[in-house]
């Protein structure tokens, strides 16, 4: 029989934790005098007797937990988080109906970036600390199941880092579950340097601090509804992007880097990968705004770096409205959508070391058509690709194309246009935030969709970030009779 208490255990925890968050943003709110300082303070309350009782109730000696525990435990995690976390939005003053606030919960623990609130300039201050802070919790919750959790499950190829990871935590550490510890203080110090810099750049303390936590989350979540355009200082502009993109990067290499290889990023092929889609995409879209829109070499290069890396990292901040770019743009931010960045990071996307797996795999079978005799073998940062993950992250890629198309097209069915639903569909899977268009673009928000398509948009957020399989194994009946 299956025995879901280790489960309930884990989710328990981990709603006791988020309990302990939303005393943050309650005292920020009675700091200033600000009555949504008790609308915390009982989520807060109500979240921790859920919390405590799960973890009382299914209290039991257990060891590690199997492969379909593990699989429950991640999506149900996931999904329970954000249903918690979506109280202080819907009772807080911001007339937001529990389908709204669950929307914003899951996309800020997601860290998509997508919103529904409007006027975020006079919003309480306690209410964009939580979104921040849920964004910030979501990035590292991913970084750490990225390294311990998908690669076990061997969801999408993620088995490739299992031997990989194992290899780097042993030559870094002592003993292996000081994993998260470190990844936990590395997070937490990017964090802490993003925010003086932004401080040093002229944000307030309260701005920097926000904008900190979702530019190394590569949530994207601001405190303003014109997001890092208002700032309109080159300075922040350039922080965010360093930001973005180290946050992008994997997480277990700055970890070995401290640990005294500091040639550990330089000479990942994955790293190597990254820059080249970033670097091709931001000098192809600078070309263009120099010679296309007439503007100057620093504003094109400034424009293109910042918004191609928010786009193409899933951060999803936006300096301006890029949909009047022309044409050229939205075919362009469009696939940048797809990609991501780095497994074990913050971001999401196909992510980059399964468009290395695909190449390798049709470079070999391209050698085979010209050399059927021949004897070629795929391989992944100078190691051979096992057959396994070759199969897997082509399974991966099926699925996902055909979710999209799926989400697309329901969308479509509750009325939304063509571009707003497939961009809709691209932006969520892929964890982005903004879409493309009027509606949902960098100037707009998803407030005016209708119920259903918000509902349908989380739960593309939600496989996207688990992996899709993470979630779809669940449905399959094999899965319970075992």
């Amino acid at each position: 029989m299956f025995d879901f208490r280790p489960i309930l255990f884990v989710n328990g925890a981990l709603l006791t934790t988020l309990a302990v968050s939303m005393t943050i943003p309650a005292l920020v709110d009675l700091a200033v005098d600000n009555p949504d300082w008790e609308v915390f303070a009982m989520a807060s309350a109500f979240t921790l007797f859920v919390g405590v009782m799960l973890m009382l109730t299914n209290r039991v000696r257990f060891g590690a937990l199997s492969i379909r525990q593990a699989f429950v435990m991640t999506t149900s995690a996931w999904v329970v988080l954000p249903a918690f976390a979506a109280l202080p939005l819907a009772f807080a003053d911001l007339q937001l109906s529990y389908t709204d606030a669950f929307f914003e919960a899951m996309s800020g623990i997601t860290t998509t970036g997508s919103t529904v609130l409007v006027g975020l300039d006079f919003a309480p201050p306690g209410i964009l600390l939580w979104r921040s802070l849920l964004q910030w919790l979501g990035g590292v919750g991913i970084i750490v199941m990225a390294v311990s959790i998908l690669p076990m499950l061997q969801v999408g190829g993620m088995q490739l880092f299992r031997m990989e990871f194992a290899e780097r935590m042993e030559k870094a550490l002592p003993r292996a579950a000081q994993i998260g510890a470190w990844i936990a203080i590395i997070y937490l110090g990017l964090t802490l340097i993003c925010a003086g810099l932004y401080d040093l750049a002229g944000m307030s303390a309260f701005d920097a601090i926000n904008h900190a936590m979702t530019t190394v989350a590569t949530g994207g979540y601001s405190t303003y509804d014109r997001s890092m355009g208002l700032f309109g200082s080159l300075w922040v502009d350039l922080i965010a992007t360093v930001f973005m993109i180290l946050g992008s990067l994997p997480f277990l290499l700055y970890l070995q880097a401290l640990r005294g290889q500091p040639n550990a990023l330089i000479s990942d092929s994955q790293v190597r990968w990254f820059f080249g889609f970033l670097g091709t995409a931001a000098v192809t879209a600078t070309a263009y705004l120099y010679f296309g829109l007439d503007r100057t070499l620093l504003e094109a290069l400034r424009g293109s770096a910042f918004n191609i890396t928010s786009i193409m990292t899933g951060t999803g901040y936006a300096t301006e409205d890029f949909g009047q770019w022309g044409a050229f743009a939205p075919p362009l931010f469009f696939l940048l959508m797809f990609i991501g960045g780095c497994a074990g990071s913050t971001t999401c996307g196909i992510k980059v070391f399964r468009f290395q797996v695909l190449y390798a795999t049709a470079r070999v079978q391209m050698k085979r058509l010209l050399q059927p005799n021949g004897v070629f073998i795929a391989y992944y940062n100078r190691k051979p690709i096992p057959e396994a993950v070759e199969e897997s992250v082509m399974s991966f890629f099926f699925l996902f194309m055909m979710i999209f198309a799926l989400i697309a097209v329901g969308l479509g069915m509750l009325g939304l246009d063509f571009i707003t639903a497939t961009s809709g569909a691209a932006t969520a899977l892929a964890n982005v935030g903004p879409g493309l268009g009027p509606v949902i673009g960098p100037a707009g928000n998803f407030a005016t969709l209708p119920d259903a398509a918000k509902w349908l948009l989380s739960l593309a957020m939600l496989l996207g970030r688990l992996e899709i399989f993470t979630v779809l194994v669940l449905l399959a009946p094999g899965f319970w009779r075992q």
